[in-house]
């Protein structure tokens, strides 16, 4: 009988090792956050690829919607579980978030090359700057703080893009 509880004892284990990499590299960006120089920076490009795909695809509003909200509540999850890990709040290696704030960024934006390098930028500039309330939402606990951050500056960086889009369409 010892033996057997030897055995699941080690079996948890490694399953766990083996989420806890896992959680690691979804964190990461699939090894992004580890780059020595802005590795929010890195992770947000990630979230231009998603995009970029979200976009090609042809997805409707809804599906889109619906999809951020996923990865958001995901990566809510998965930042939440990383912060242990690392034992760090809003630890640099993690960058999830920025990853999902580029989609909302992109929300209802055409597929240019001049409108996603703004996006990025914008959504680079809000996210470092973090206006009120995106400086507040930081201050919340676990995954949460690190994910709602970045949710803001996707939602102000996207009211700009919008306002763009439109003045560009308009006069442009």
């Amino acid at each position: 009988m010892k033996n057997f509880d030897k055995d699941r004892a080690a079996e948890a284990e490694a399953r766990d090792g083996l989420m806890d990499r896992v959680v690691k590299v979804l964190a990461s960006g699939f090894g992004l956050g580890y780059v020595p120089v802005a590795p929010g920076t890195a992770g947000a490009v990630l979230g231009v690829g998603i995009s970029v795909a979200l976009a090609l695809t042809g997805v409707g509003t809804v599906t889109y919607v619906v999809t951020v909200l996923l990865l958001v509540a995901a990566a809510i999850l998965i930042s939440d579980r990383a912060e242990k890990l690392y034992g760090e709040k809003d630890c640099s290696k993690i960058v999830i978030d920025e990853i999902v704030s580029v989609p909302i960024t992109m929300f209802l934006i055409p597929l240019k090359l001049h409108f996603l390098v703004l996006g990025f930028v914008l959504n680079r500039i809000f996210d470092i700057v973090k206006p009120p309330p995106a400086n507040r939402a930081q201050m919340l606990r676990g995954g949460w703080g690190v994910v709602l951050d970045d949710v803001v500056a996707g939602i102000y960086s996207n009211l700009v893009m919008l306002l763009t889009v439109y003045l560009f369409c308009r006069f442009g």
